[in-house]
């Protein structure tokens, strides 16, 4: 055989076994996330909230994997904190970051506390308080920044409100070089006025994206797993009437690979 066909065919053999590889990953990924959604030791509570919140869904458009280190702000009852440590396994972590802020709320305090408790059998997660933009900081750079439905909240009053210039380059300055930052919030109508994260506690998500995209964050994606085009935005996301159905969307963000 001439030594072109030798180099052809190595080369071939060499890109199968990269396609292959990434097949793996994403058949492991896609495995580990099932896992997790399935583990029986799940709370009820969260088991129960499955259908509305689209586990499952959410994390395959996140990307997360095993072994990532992520960030879970504002971690509420952890009912993400879980599925996170699920994936990530052994081999990854999961930083529960608390701003102080929240400390005011009985049921976020019990939230809390309930976090602790699962840190304490699972190594890989840990919990930190701290102001809005201390909480953004870790000790180590992460695979996956993610808030869910607690961006709006950065701007009202009770939380500062919150220099949310400073806090998206916070969170640009924690992840790797391509690292994601995931935006999941309640959508508002457009053209609301800014007092809406406090009266509905929804933000357009328009001003999510040319928030985040200035702190130099390039936008990778959209998922509508979670819109309701039945949702009037009209009314606050703890009205009876739209109250775990709201429209809500999921914004994909990436801190731009080193060159």
């Amino acid at each position: 055989m001439s030594n072109r066909r030798i180099k052809t065919a190595a080369s071939i053999s060499g890109l199968a076994g990269v396609f292959l590889a990434l097949c793996a990953a994403a058949a492991t990924s896609t495995d580990d996330i099932a896992a997790a959604v399935a583990d029986a030791a799940r709370p009820p509570g969260d088991t129960q909230r499955d259908a509305e919140r689209k586990a499952a869904a959410v994390l395959r458009f996140i990307g997360v994997k095993r072994g990532d280190r992520i960030a879970d702000y504002a971690v509420g009852a952890g009912y993400f904190t879980r599925l996170f440590a699920g994936v990530v396994g052994p081999n990854g972590h999961v930083y529960g970051s608390v701003p102080s802020a929240l400390f005011e709320y009985p049921n976020i305090v019990k939230g809390i506390s309930e976090v602790q408790t699962y840190a304490r059998t699972h190594p890989q997660v840990s919990v930190n308080f701290a102001s809005a933009l201390d909480a953004a900081k870790y000790p180590e750079p992460l695979d996956v920044f993610w808030i869910s439905q607690n961006y709006h909240d950065l701007k009202d009053k009770f939380m500062g409100p919150v220099d949310m210039t400073a806090f998206n380059r916070a969170v640009y300055a924690a992840l790797k070089p391509g690292g994601v930052y995931i935006v999941l919030d309640h959508v508002a109508a457009k053209g609301s006025p800014p007092d809406v994260t406090d009266t509905l506690h929804r933000i357009e998500p328009s001003v999510v994206r040319s928030e985040v995209e200035a702190a130099g964050f390039e936008f990778s994606g959209a998922s509508d797993v979670l819109a309701n085009s039945a949702d009037p935005h009209s009314a606050g996301v703890f009205d009876a009437s739209i109250r775990g159905h709201t429209d809500q969307f999921i914004f994909k963000f990436r801190r731009p690979p080193a060159r």
